[in-house]
């Protein structure tokens, strides 16, 4: 079994680069399917995500050449050799799903596509995709397939826009939504859309791919219909997950680490709170200096949200961090009704924290009363102590890292399959900044979690 092992205690210090951002790559691979253009993307990390996209990618009829060293990767779909993704890629992650969005408006071929996957952190029901996609003239049916089933989906009288309203702001169904419009006549307007930093990369490469495209007030996204498409060239943007994890090991190991590439611009309310807490941070033009400089002091209190808000995929680390703030802290999730179960290993490694099911903090949630463990109540400050862990998750898997290294002892982590889905490098990077981590491999049966 491979396995991350960290002895807990060094400070973080020197300089890293963030590696490109998942969350915008995997989606434009997708993106890059609606026309028969040559794409070429620089910056792409090496992870996992990448490489499961790029395999379902070429299981459609893609070409693709991927420098990694270089970090360049070009696609190229000239004619689909399928419209069925096979029931192995069930459950590998959540990107099958956008290839309904993409594929609609290229083929009149039924599509099918297996079941989504990815982290165990909630439901996350694509019911919001299949509606507003049905709206635009497509036809979805689920139908069970061996274990698992699949969605079978056609627009044999082709899409037509309209406008559509999502009832909640989902990053994947809006991604959805705009990769089927871009081959739909006419307009098509999506309000209460979502807004991160990843859909704006997307909506940029797709207009550098030919598609009118752009974001209107509330949460509005015009889409035009598009018949000519161009050849690109595009970079991605620099991980705001990593960014934000890495400048807060460095705080929490009472280091000093710049973050190459990290953008101010894109992680405004994750600076803020770190403010508020006493994590040091200076902005540069190409990236940000974060640094302990005085006892964290905890007290505040922060709600998961939406694109501007504070992400869901920064409260897993940032929970570890108010675990060495003064103080009590309450972190109300919102986004996913499952996301605090990686606390109890936490608490195991000596951390004081408090899991509860009522909304805790300035609102209600659309979680209320549905006995979800969703608020939690930090105490710190509080000494951990190295522990054996599996990692249940990917962003609970950097909380882990970041957990062993503010340790006592030594923490042995497993399932690094989680970790790689998203981290480039990660033994790496940490070793570059003083961090006594090594991959290695040890039995299964020498692994006490």
């Amino acid at each position: 079994m491979e396995v991350l092992k960290i002895f807990g205690g060094s400070p973080l210090k020197g300089s890293v680069k963030a590696s490109g951002a998942k969350n915008a790559i995997t989606k434009m691979l997708v993106a890059s399917l609606i026309s028969d253009k040559k794409c070429t993307f620089h910056n792409v990390p090496n992870i996992t995500e990448v490489e499961v996209t790029v395999d379902l990618c070429k299981e459609i009829g893609a070409s693709v050449d991927w420098d990694r060293s270089e970090k360049i990767l070009s696609i190229v779909t000239k004619e689909l050799k399928t419209t069925y993704v096979p029931q192995r890629f069930s459950g590998s992650n959540r990107i099958p799903i956008l290839m309904i969005g993409a594929l609609l408006g290229r083929t009149d071929e039924d599509i099918v596509i297996p079941t989504v996957g990815g982290c165990n952190i909630g439901k996350r029901p694509v019911t919001f995709h299949i509606e507003a996609l049905c709206k635009l003239g497509a036809e979805i049916e689920f139908r069970e397939m061996k274990k698992d089933g699949a969605y079978f989906a056609h627009a044999h009288k082709g899409l037509r826009g309209c406008v559509l309203e999502l009832p909640y702001p989902s990053v994947g169904a809006t991604e959805n939504c705009i990769l089927a419009a871009c081959r739909a006549k006419g307009t098509t307007i999506i309000k209460n859309g979502a807004i991160e930093c990843e859909i704006i990369d997307l909506i940029l490469f797709l207009q550098k791919l030919g598609v009118n495209i752009y974001v209107d007030v509330n949460r509005t996204i015009c889409i035009q219909e598009t018949k000519t498409f161009y050849e690109v060239e595009h970079t991605v943007i620099s991980d705001r997950i990593e960014a934000a994890s890495l400048g807060m090991a460095a705080i929490a190991s009472k280091g000093k680490v710049f973050v190459e590439g990290a953008k101010q611009e894109n992680m405004i309310t994750f600076l803020n709170k770190l403010r508020e807490i006493g994590g040091g941070f200076t902005v540069f033009d190409h990236g940000i200096e974060f640094f302990y400089k005085n006892p964290l002091k905890g007290g505040i209190h922060i709600e998961t949200d939406v694109h501007p808000g504070f992400m869901t995929d920064w409260q897993q680390p940032f929970v570890v961090l108010l675990t060495q703030a003064e103080g009590s802290s309450i972190i109300h999730e919102t986004v996913y009704e499952n996301r605090f179960g990686y606390t109890q290993t936490l608490n195991e490694m000596g951390a004081d924290i408090a899991c509860f099911t009522q909304c805790l903090g300035g609102r209600s949630c659309r979680f209320a009363g549905q006995n979800f463990g969703h608020s939690v109540v930090i105490k710190g400050p509080t000494q951990l102590k190295g522990k054996a862990v599996a990692i249940p998750d990917l962003r609970a898997g950097f909380a882990y890292v970041m957990a062993a290294l503010i340790s006592e002892g030594e923490s042995t982590l497993s399932n690094l399959h989680y970790l790689d889905r998203g981290y480039e490098s990660i033994e790496e990077k940490l070793t570059l900044l003083g961090a006594n981590v090594q991959r290695t491999y040890i039995e299964e049966e020498a692994l006490t979690v």
